[in-house]
């Protein structure tokens, strides 16, 4: 199932076309509010005066901008969309009160936030995001950890996302623990998270998958979309977090023809793990034929709601 990823002020006028012109293929959006919930976003004032604008509302203060991402959210659901993704520096959550997110909101509009406030409001912000998805059901996806852009020079010539996005050491365990502790085992919730650290799937994201209920894992991501990378993704996750907490494969690359191939390479991996455990009797094949399709197919259909 393909998806497109669209900022929070997208007014989706292709899905609008798409969906009147009665073809029968399927191409989902997925809100990513990164352009208004970063303040550091360049032109982010512009971004909030173009989200009052498609959403209709007079954004005014934080309780506005809340009302208008959440009618945007419920137009990208009545257009097919079933998740949300936020592309954060950290997994950094806490929340503020609404009077803390006003101030600091309202020194933003003004362009003189401090220097702190922009990690603290979208800190804030994703327990927002974690709220809503528990009222309008749409899936919430965590890609943290990529220092994007990394070569300036590649930037200034090509502009951003052209491959120079580089892993930083991440924490998960401390900086989910606000979000995790107040939405992670409500039934309603599902968050998947992703890293480019792989330090960390062992450590804490599988322990912390395997307890909380509404916590999934991704698949290797980026550079880790790679045979060596998903053998290490599948060795370090599978045993402590178990298949049934992954997601099975996901894949957000930008050179569609290699779409069919990353597949048949994860469906290939994910079988070569599962025959070793069949091989040591750790599981028998009737559990491995079971998991193999569950990671294949039936978990990223159920994970993401199609």
């Amino acid at each position: 199932m393909p998806f497109t990823t669209n900022g929070a002020s997208d007014p989706l006028n292709d899905h609008i076309k798409i969906k009147q012109s009665g073809w029968k293929g399927r191409i989902i959006p997925c809100f990513r509010p990164d352009d208004v919930t970063n303040l550091n976003i360049k032109n982010w004032r512009e971004n909030v005066a173009k989200l009052a604008e498609i959403s209709a509302v007079d954004i005014h203060d934080y309780a506005s901008f809340i009302k208008a991402l959440e009618k945007q959210r419920a137009h990208f659901k009545m257009l097919g969309a079933t998740s949300t993704d936020h592309g954060v520096d950290d997994a950094f959550t806490h929340e503020l009160s609404a009077r803390e997110a006003d101030t600091i909101f309202q020194r933003a509009l003004k362009g003189r936030y401090e220097q702190d406030d922009a990690g603290r409001f979208t800190a804030h912000m994703l327990m927002e995001m974690a709220r809503m998805s528990i009222e309008d059901g749409l899936v919430m996806q965590l890609h943290p950890g990529s220092f994007r852009n990394h070569n300036q020079f590649v930037f200034n010539r090509f502009g951003a996302d052209k491959g120079a996005d580089i892993p930083v050491r991440m924490e998960f365990t401390r900086n989910l623990h606000a979000l995790l502790n107040k939405y992670g085992n409500d039934s309603n919730f599902r968050l998947i998270v992703f890293t480019l650290d792989e330090s960390t799937y062992s450590r804490e994201l599988a322990p912390l998958a395997g307890h909380y209920p509404a916590m999934r894992l991704g698949p290797s991501w980026w550079f880790f979309d790679s045979i060596q990378g998903m053998i290490y993704h599948r060795q370090k996750i599978l045993e402590t977090a178990n298949v049934y907490n992954a997601v099975g494969f996901v894949d957000d690359t930008r050179a569609y023809p290699s779409i069919p191939a990353r597949h048949d390479l994860s469906r290939r991996v994910d079988c070569d793990y599962l025959a070793n455990l069949v091989a040591r009797y750790i599981i028998d094949m009737e559990d491995a034929i079971k998991m193999a399709e569950a990671l294949a197919y039936h978990l990223s259909k159920k994970t993401y709601k199609l």
